[in-house]
């Protein structure tokens, strides 16, 4: 027969255990309640996008990378063409009625630094007024000669080449040079020319 002392303590024991079963069962059902609500949440973002076609979930991934990979090529250009010896080299082209642009050389200081073979859509689009960057690079302070080469078909469908050349007297600041291409009416053949931007 139990003492009264040991009664006690076992109903005691018993309580105990009952609470740690309850605080057990407390946690239980608040991990359960956190993972419904967690499960729940996740439930409507999906459904929110799900209400989305996947048409306009491409598109918006599309944007969001070219948006990135234009800051990582200009974080790039800047970390590897510094501004003050930076030279950049661009084409442009007339209308193009007395040459048809096959391929540009460019060369700087008898070095070969950009070659450019055409089709007839980038051709096309040279005419409704792109510009396209031949060359970025860096250049010591000092004189330097800046060289293009032009291959296409001149007046009455004739191969045509030709050069043009340009010293560069290149300082602290950067330099951008344009090559272009244009119709002379008045000699009734193409022109080529290389222009210096002035930088502000």
């Amino acid at each position: 027969m139990a003492l009264p002392s040991q009664k006690v303590r076992q109903l005691g024991e018993r309580s105990s255990m009952s609470a740690l079963r309850n605080s057990n069962w407390l946690r239980v059902i608040k991990t359960l309640g956190s993972a419904l609500t967690l499960a729940c949440a996740c439930t409507v973002v999906h459904a929110q996008e799900a209400e989305k076609p996947v048409s306009e979930q491409i598109e918006d991934l599309k944007k969001q990378v070219l948006s990135l990979n234009r800051d990582l090529l200009i974080l790039e250009e800047e970390l590897l063409y510094p501004a003050n010896s930076q030279v950049a080299v661009y084409l442009s082209m007339d209308i193009g009625e007395f040459f048809e642009l096959d391929a540009v050389k460019v060369h700087i200081d008898d070095k070969l630094v950009a070659s450019e073979l055409y089709t007839d859509h980038q051709v096309d689009a040279l005419f409704r007024g792109g510009v396209q960057r031949l060359y970025l690079g860096n250049l010591k302070t000092g004189e330097h000669r800046l060289t293009a080469f032009f291959t296409g078909i001149g007046p009455e469908g004739r191969e045509y080449k030709r050069a043009a050349e340009v010293t560069i007297n290149k300082e602290t600041e950067g330099k951008v040079y344009e090559l272009k291409i244009i119709d002379s009416t008045a000699k009734l053949q193409p022109v080529f020319e290389i222009k210096e931007w002035q930088l502000f």
